[in-house]
């Protein structure tokens, strides 16, 4: 029987989406094409499993390209919209997007081979290699300098909450359950305060969206909750009034940043290219006004061990 905390939560979340879903869900279909180049695919409703065997890259006329919903689907088409077109014309393919509700979704799709490409959160990542599953970095963001990025605490701004032990007996959203910013590092908070979450908050619910998280947020229907310190920066700047209401409790250490990953049988060869057309964006005209717009210095390789701060918090909360 399911905990009348999470029924309540669920019930939140529903009600939630009913007042957010006119915002977004027209946004749900796209195509972008260019005369002479190819086009860019994008069906962010895309449900199906795509094709169960797998071809390198270098021998298919498109790429599937995975996103973990780290950001509802308008906000996801707005993000990425410019980059997948890039990397279409960059590799003469045609590019299909696919979207999943649940990070462990898109891991599976990168595990069964059945992608191409994946944009995963660096939570997803720890998963999957913990779990035995070595997928491969192609390259990382750097962005304000830096390879890392924070989980920040947030409420609205009349909540009275000064610090996060102010959110006990509070209603609190998380993002996935294999979300860094979005759940293991507020978990890891409630872990060291001696608590688990159905005895730390009231109630909680599970959002798939950090934008979402922060919309409920914004709009006083959950008292807090921990999202990525990227999306919600790049939020700040479209369009700010979205977050006049938050305020921001506390921010989390350095976490290595979202990956860009293939699965584990992709080729050297692919991987390179690949990679290749991420790390030089920034020295080509069209690159750098696309990096610009997604508040992205530039592309880089990355080590597994930049991901070791997660590991290392992973263990407070076993």
């Amino acid at each position: 029987m399911k905990n009348r905390k999470e029924i309540y939560g669920g019930f939140l979340f529903w009600s939630a989406c009913i007042i957010l879903s006119f915002s977004f869900l027209s946004a749900c279909n796209f195509t972008s094409s260019k005369r002479g180049n190819p086009s860019v695919s994008i069906n962010l409703n895309d449900t199906s499993d795509g094709d169960t065997s797998y071809s390198p890259m270098d021998t298919v006329l498109y790429l599937k390209v995975a996103v973990s919903a780290m950001i509802s689907p308008k906000e996801t088409f707005a993000y990425y919209k410019e980059l997948f077109g890039y990397i279409s014309r960059k590799t003469n393919k045609k590019i299909k997007i696919i979207q999943r509700k649940t990070y462990s979704e898109v891991n599976k799709l990168l595990n069964n081979n059945q992608v191409d490409i994946a944009f995963i959160c660096s939570g997803a990542y720890v998963n999957d290699r913990r779990n035995g599953y070595p997928i491969k970095i192609v390259a990382i963001p750097v962005i304000n300098g830096k390879p890392t990025y924070q989980a920040y605490i947030i409420t609205y701004k009349s909540s009275g909450i000064k610090k996060f032990e102010d959110l006990k007996g509070k209603s609190f959203a998380f993002t996935d359950p294999l979300s860094n910013t979005g759940y293991l590092y507020a978990i890891s908070r409630i872990k060291t305060l001696g608590y688990n979450k159905k005895k730390f908050f009231k109630d909680y619910v599970f959002t798939y969206a950090h934008d979402i998280s922060i919309q409920l947020v914004a709009k006083q229907i959950i008292d807090g909750a921990s999202v990525d310190g990227l999306i919600f920066d790049y939020l700040q700047h479209s369009p700010p009034k979205r977050l006049k209401n938050i305020r921001i409790v506390e921010k989390s250490q350095l976490f290595g940043i979202p990956p860009i990953v293939v699965p584990p049988t992709t080729p050297d060869s692919a991987l390179k290219k690949l990679q290749r057309i991420l790390c030089q964006m920034d020295k080509d005209t069209t690159g750098i006004k696309i990096l610009k717009k997604l508040m992205i210095d530039r592309f880089v390789p990355a080590n597994d061990s930049l991901y070791n701060s997660i590991r290392r918090m992973d263990k407070i909360i076993e």
